[in-house]
């Protein structure tokens, strides 16, 4: 008999785990796509763009920045930089939830021995007939549990902490292609203080004897107070600015070192003229300029996580079928706990449909479609900074070319005036405001040529991470 009940609950129980698994393939979860971004058109304003097979971001850092201090800059600001490293943490707990949420098909399983005292009325139905209403019962039981995923709830679940995870991974990579950016753009700025700074040091010597000269010639009767007073103020107008230049350097110098995560300290390197611009860089396809862009894969990623959620959500509306089952050894005498005849199984199936709940799991599902639409619109705003980032770092790119090679040919007249100007006050035909005139704009030209050599690199380093470059 006990056989017969035995088998007919084993077969009870097979019939269950059958029909989880047969109504685990029916899902009502949608497969997600991507989404068809009209805003996104024409994004670049240029019919100029190239279609190489290869994109500038798909070089490395190292093909692409050949300094070797600044090479070991952006290596050790990847090493310490503290927004990587915060960046590396939000990774790992990605992961974390990642793997909670692969491990979501698996049934719940729990065992502990248990100790249960009872002290029974002895006015009530049962204490009436017993003499002694006080019971200790002993068990240890496992316990286990499982949903089937009918709809897909689990699954999008899991899909959703994966994408979140991806996320995560996208985030840390837009942190990476930033800080080398910003490694790059400093040090570059730190290189062209020098250059800045070394005309205006050779520019202070030139004025002081301009200063000395004028001064013998006032005492010599050749010229006037006038005269000394301007190569006097303009001596000390090139004194300020050297000024100005030495602090702008103390402070690019303080900021790269907190780029690279270190108390901040003098910075060795290299000089500008050494810096070289690869003129052969590819762009890639049109149709894949925004392809390495982290933000825009982040901003991606976000979305499947709020489409999954949804799907989730929507799950939630339908029956769940669990299946629960306990067993183990229980005794009311410590002694016989083990014993054979101590063993005790339940096993119960069932599956419920959600009817009234405070409305919770209606507003679940409407705040997941609120969240999927923000992720949405979302994904469309930064497709378009991302473009119109792409846009500005190409017509920059180009334009900072063509700007430099006439701010060259700009400094090489003002020196040719500046001579010019020297020879006929020589001869008398020109004044000292001639000259003192023709060095002020000659000097102001050279900072601003140095200025300009500084944005054709810099835009160079802005067309890199607006490509999403650096990642390699």
């Amino acid at each position: 008999m006990i056989s017969i009940i035995k088998n007919k609950n084993l077969q009870k129980g097979v019939v269950l785990a059958v029909m989880a698994f047969t109504l685990q393939s029916c899902f009502v979860a949608k497969e997600y796509t991507r989404p068809t971004v009209e805003e996104t058109e024409n994004l670049y304003r240029t019919d100029n763009l190239p279609s190489d097979s290869i994109s500038m971001a798909d070089i490395s850092w190292k093909t692409l920045f050949t300094d070797t201090y600044l090479q070991q800059y952006i290596e050790e600001g990847l090493q310490n930089n503290m927004d990587i490293r915060i960046a590396i943490q939000q990774i790992v707990a990605a992961e974390a939830y990642a793997k909670q949420g692969k491990a979501g098909y698996l049934p719940s399983l729990s065992v502990g021995p248990n100790l249960t005292h009872q002290e029974l009325s002895k006015n009530s139905q049962f204490g009436a007939f017993l003499t002694d209403t006080s019971t200790d019962q002993w068990d240890v039981t496992a316990s286990l549990s499982w949903e089937a995923d009918i709809w897909g709830k689990i699954r999008s679940n899991k899909r959703a902490t994966q994408a979140v995870y991806l996320q995560s991974v996208a985030g840390h990579q837009a942190v990476k292609t930033q800080l080398i950016s910003s490694i790059a753009s400093t040090y570059y700025t730190i290189l062209a203080l020098d250059a800045q700074l070394e005309i205006t040091k050779t520019s202070i010597k030139t004025r002081k004897k301009g200063v000395e000269t004028i001064k013998a010639l006032k005492e010599a009767g050749l010229t006037n107070q006038v005269a000394v007073d301007q190569n006097i103020a303009q001596y000390n107008n090139a004194k300020a600015l050297e000024v100005d230049l030495e602090v702008a350097l103390f402070k690019a110098e303080n900021t790269l070192g907190i780029l690279l995560g270190k108390a901040p300290q003098q910075i060795d390197r290299s000089n500008l003229d050494k810096q070289t611009i690869n003129s052969e860089m590819k762009l890639g396809f049109a149709s894949q300029l925004l392809s390495n862009r982290p933000d825009v894969m982040a901003a991606e990623y976000g979305l499947i996580s709020a489409f999954e959620l949804t799907n989730a959500a929507r799950s939630s509306l339908y029956p769940s079928l669990t299946l629960t089952a306990s067993g183990g050894l229980q005794s009311l005498e410590l002694d016989k706990l083990f014993n054979a005849n101590s063993l005790f199984a339940n096993i119960v199936g069932g599956l419920t449909q959600p009817i009234f709940n405070k409305r919770k799991l209606k507003t679940q599902k409407e705040v997941a479609l609120a969240q999927q639409e923000q992720a949405l619109l979302n994904f469309k705003k930064t497709l378009l900074v991302a473009g119109n980032e792409v846009s500005n770092a190409l017509y920059s790119y180009n334009s900072e070319n063509k700007k430099y090679e006439f701010l060259q040919n700009e400094v090489k007249a003002l020196r040719e005036a500046e001579k010019n100007s020297e020879e006929l006050l020589k001869n008398g035909y020109a004044t000292y405001l001639d000259l003192l005139t023709a060095r002020q704009s000659a000097l102001s030209s050279e900072i601003k040529v140095i200025g300009s050599r500084l944005q054709q690199l810099q835009s160079v380093v802005n067309l890199y991470e607006a490509l999403g470059g650096g990642l390699k």
